[in-house]
C-alpha cells in the first residue's frame, strides 16, 4: 500500500509500536502487512517459516471491531512449530505428524490472542526438537540471517532466524537444553527462558514426553529486553492463571523489575567441560568490567562437577528409559542418517553399553561417559536420580546464598556454529542445560562481536579433553569475525523480573 511506510514501522521497538497501535496513530493493518512483507523476504532468504496462519487476517479485521485493547493489541507474533495453534500441524519435523491439525490453541497462544496479539506464522524446528541446529525432511534447513553458512541455532531456530532478520517483532519458542537461548545467541537477539512453570506449557509438544529430570520452559524472543518485559507483563495475567490452574498466579512484579539497587552478581568464565571460545571469555570479562564500573559488586562463582551433571542428569535424565520412547518417535520416519550412532547406541543392550564405556574410557572419556548414561534404568534408579537432582539444586542454591548473590553472569556458547556442526557437538550444551536441570530463569543478551584478535587466539584452542569434540568445536568456531556473541543472565527460580532487570542493565551498559 503506497501510504504505508514499511521502513518506519519495522524500525519501531515493540513498546513504541504497541503504544502507537493502542492510541490509534498506527492502523493495525499497516503494521500487519509491513511484517508479513518482511517475514516473506526473510523466509525466502533463510527458510524459517513453515506455515502462514491465514486466520490472522480474520483476527485482524475482528480486532478493530471489538474495541478491547489488550497490551499487545495489533502486534503480529510468530510461533514455533511445536506450540499448538488451532487448525495447524505441530510436526516437530516428523512426517507422521503432518495433516494432524491441533484441536485448540495452546494456552500461551490463547492468552496472546486475548491480549490482542496476532499470531501470523509458524516457524521451523529440527527433527524431534532435541538438537540446536534447525533442519528436518519436511521443511528443510533454516539458515542464519546474519550469515547463511551458519546455523540459526535450535530448536527454536526458525524463530531465531525470523526475529533476528527483522521479520517478526516478537516470537515464542521452547527450551529444554538451550532451545530458546541458542537461536537468540546465534542470531544476535534476546530471549528469556523462564522458570519451567511460570508460563503455561499446556498445548506444547515436547521432544521427550514425560521426562521430569530436565525442565522445559516456554518463553519469548525479541530484539531488546523491553520487548521481553512487555510480553511477560501481557502473559502473566488472570487469563493465563484461569486457563491453566497449575501455573502459579504470580503477576509481573513491577517493583522487582524497576528497582535501581546495586546488584551482587556472581560470574564464571568457564564450566571446565566445554572450553569457551576466546570471544565467550571476553564477553564475560568485558560485561563484568562494565557492571563493576556501574557500581555493582561482582563475585567469582566456582562451578564444579559439570561433567557429572551432563552425563547423569541431562543425558541419563532425558533418556532414562534407554531412549526407548525417543526412538519410538522415529519409527517409520525416513530421517536417521544424522543420528545413526545415537540410534545404534540406544538400541544396544545394557551389557554392551557397559563394555563399550569401559573400553572407551582411557581414550575418549567423554564418549565413555555418554555411553554409560544411555543405559536403561529401573524405576528405583530413576527415583534415586530425581533425588540426586533435587540435592544438586539445593547445594547450588546454598552456594549462591552463601555468596549472597542476586543474579549470575555466565558464558553463552557462541559465535553461531556452521550448519551441520551442532549435530556433531551435543556436548557443547553444557552452558545452557545446567539451568534446565536447576530450573532457573535465564536470559540471553548479545554483548560483543568476534574480532580478528579473537580469531587469532582461536588458533591455540585445544579444549579441556583434547578429544574429537574439542577439535571439532574449534573448527566450528572458525571464520566468525563480525558475528555476535552473547552472555547469559541468571536469577533464582520465579525471579524472572530480576533476571530481566539484570538483562536490561547489561543491555544499557
Amino acid at each position: 500500500h503506497p501510504s504505508v511506510n514499511m521502513i518506519s514501522i519495522l524500525s519501531l521497538p515493540l513498546p513504541e509500536l504497541s503504544k502507537k497501535l493502542r492510541d490509534g496513530s498506527l492502523p493495525p493493518e499497516h503494521v500487519f502487512y509491513a511484517y508479513v512483507g518482511k517475514a516473506l523476504q526473510i523466509a525466502t532468504e533463510t527458510n524459517c517459516i513453515t506455515e502462514y496462519l491465514q486466520e490472522s487476517e480474520t483476527q485482524l479485521r475482528k480486532a478493530k471491531l471489538t474495541g478491547k485493547l489488550g497490551l499487545l493489541y495489533g502486534v503480529p507474533v510468530s510461533i514455533k512449530d511445536s506450540i499448538d495453534c488451532q487448525g495447524h500441524d505441530s510436526t516437530l519435523g516428523f512426517i507422521k505428524n503432518l495433516n494432524k491439525p491441533a484441536a485448540e490453541d495452546s494456552v500461551v497462544v490463547q492468552v496472546l490472542r486475548r491480549q490482542g496479539a496476532i499470531p501470523f506464522v509458524k516457524t521451523n524446528v529440527p527433527l524431534s526438537l532435541i538438537s540446536y541446529d534447525c533442519k528436518n525432511l519436511i521443511f528443510g534447513q533454516t539458515f542464519n540471517p546474519l550469515l547463511y553458512t551458519r546455523s540459526p541455532g535450535g530448536s527454536s531456530g526458525g524463530e531465531g532466524a525470523l526475529v533476528g532478520g527483522g521479520g517478526s517483532i516478537l516470537g515464542f519458542g521452547t527450551d529444554v537444553g538451550g532451545s530458546l537461548r541458542f537461536p537468540a545467541a546465534f542470531c544476535g537477539i534476546c530471549a528469556l527462558k523462564p522458570t519451567g512453570n511460570r508460563l503455561s506449557k499446556k498445548g506444547m509438544i515436547s521432544g521427550v514426553l514425560g521426562q521430569k529430570a530436565v525442565v522445559a520452559a516456554v518463553g519469548p524472543m525479541a530484539k531488546d529486553v523491553e520487548s521481553l518485559v512487555l510480553c511477560m507483563r501481557a502473559l502473566l495475567c488472570e487469563d493465563m492463571f484461569n486457563l491453566d490452574s497449575t501455573v502459579p498466579p504470580l503477576p509481573f512484579n513491577e517493583e522487582m523489575y524497576s528497582s535501581t539497587q546495586p546488584l551482587r552478581i556472581g560470574y564464571y568464565e568457564t564450566d571446565f567441560f566445554t572450553m569457551p571460545s576466546p570471544t565467550m571469555r571476553r564477553a564475560v570479562r568485558e560485561t563484568k568490567q562494565l557492571l563493576e564500573d556501574a557500581g555493582h559488586t561482582l563475585v567469582p562463582f566456582e562451578l564444579t562437577n559439570v561433567d557429572h551433571m551432563i552425563y547423569n542428569f541431562c543425558i541419563r535424565g532425558m533418556f532414562a528409559d534407554g531412549a526407548t520412547s525417543f526412538l519410538k518417535k522415529f519409527k517409520g520416519e525416513l530421517e536417521k542418517s544424522s543420528m545413526g550412532l545415537f540410534f545404534w547406541l540406544a538400541k544396544s543392550p545394557n551389557w554392551l553399553k557397559t563394555v563399550l564405556s569401559w573400553i572407551a574410557k582411557p581414550f575418549v572419556p567423554r564418549f565413555s561417559g555418554i555411553i554409560r548414561s544411555m543405559r536403561a534404568n529401573t524405576v528405583d534408579e530413576v527415583w534415586s536420580l530425581h533425588c540426586e537432582i533435587e540435592e544438586f539444586c539445593h547445594q547450588f542454591i546454598a552456594q549462591w546464598k552463601k555468596l549472597n548473590l542476586d543474579v549470575m553472569l555466565c558464558p553463552m556458547l557462541g559465535p553461531a556454529l556452521s550448519i551441520g556442526y551442532p549435530g556433531k557437538l551435543s556436548v557443547a550444551v553444557s552452558y545452557t542445560m545446567l539451568y534446565n536441570v536447576l530450573d532457573f530463569p535465564t536470559g540471553v543478551i548479545p554483548v560483543t562481536m568476534v574480532t580478528d584478535e579473537d580469531e587469532e587466539e582461536l588458533k591455540s584452542y585445544q579444549g579441556y579433553f583434547r578429544d574429537w569434540w574439542d577439535r571439532t568445536l574449534a573448527k566450528a568456531f572458525r571464520g566468525s569475525v563480525g558475528l555476535p556473541v552473547a552472555v547469559q543472565c541468571v536469577a533464582l527460580p520465579w525471579q524472572e523480573e530480576l533476571c530481566l532487570r539484570f538483562m536490561k542493565e547489561v543491555e544499557t551498559l
